[in-house]
């Protein structure tokens, strides 16, 4: 079970009791890390609008205003909780923004991207990188373009588990609590997510290749 660490612990508890430089040291704590975590899904067509540290800012005020019903209840960790309220905020700034903006061009009909296309070739490589390739070969375009479109044929959640993994660094216990499934249905997802992706990221065989 994924549990918060000491330090956040006594900070929560100092928290509840109206101490608001322990609310902000908190809140500030984890400011770079949603940070992160906005950036990489972050579509690029909102760069005019917004800025990911809007988003931050947006869900640290959301935070603050909720602190006293999550500390009531304590659904999840903490972290874990702020990467939910993040993730609502960014829906609702994509289907805002997007929405907003193919009304006035009357076009752009391709719905709301999960991610940006950097942090999609970013994932790529850190696949390829990471161990889950035996040959850890250099992808060449053309790979990395299969690759992406494989990602994406990905069902949203699995996607999302292998995002989790790769790009936040978390650890199976805090993607589980996220997502409210099971830490052995997440590992089981992340599995079959790389089984149907490792023809790909292992390259071509030497004997076939041109």
């Amino acid at each position: 079970m994924v549990s918060d660490d000491p330090e956040t612990e006594a900070r929560l508890r100092e928290a509840a009791e109206g101490d608001e430089r322990a609310l902000h040291w908190l809140l500030e704590r984890h400011r770079p890390r949603l940070r992160r975590m906005i950036a990489v899904r972050f579509d690029e067509r909102l760069a005019s609008r917004l800025d990911p540290s809007d988003v931050v800012q947006e869900t640290l005020v959301d935070a603050a205003r909720k602190l006293g019903d999550y500390l009531r209840e304590r659904p999840l960790p903490f972290y874990p909780w702020l990467h939910r309220l993040a993730s609502e905020r960014l829906a609702q700034a994509h289907r805002y923004h997007l929405h907003s903006r193919r009304r006035e061009a009357g076009r752009d009909r391709s719905g709301v991207r999960p991610w940006g296309v950097g942090s999609a070739l970013r994932l790529v490589d850190l696949l390829a990188t990471s161990g889950t390739s035996p040959s850890k070969h250099l992808i060449r375009e053309e790979e990395r373009q299969q690759i992406t479109c494989a990602l994406n044929e990905l069902a949203d959640e699995d996607r999302e588990i292998l995002v989790m993994r790769y790009l936040d660094q978390l650890a199976f216990g805090e993607i589980a609590v996220i997502l409210d499934i099971s830490e052995g249905a997440a590992r089981v997802r992340h599995f079959r997510s790389l089984q149907r992706l490792r023809p790909l990221l292992e390259g071509p065989n030497e004997v076939g290749e041109p």
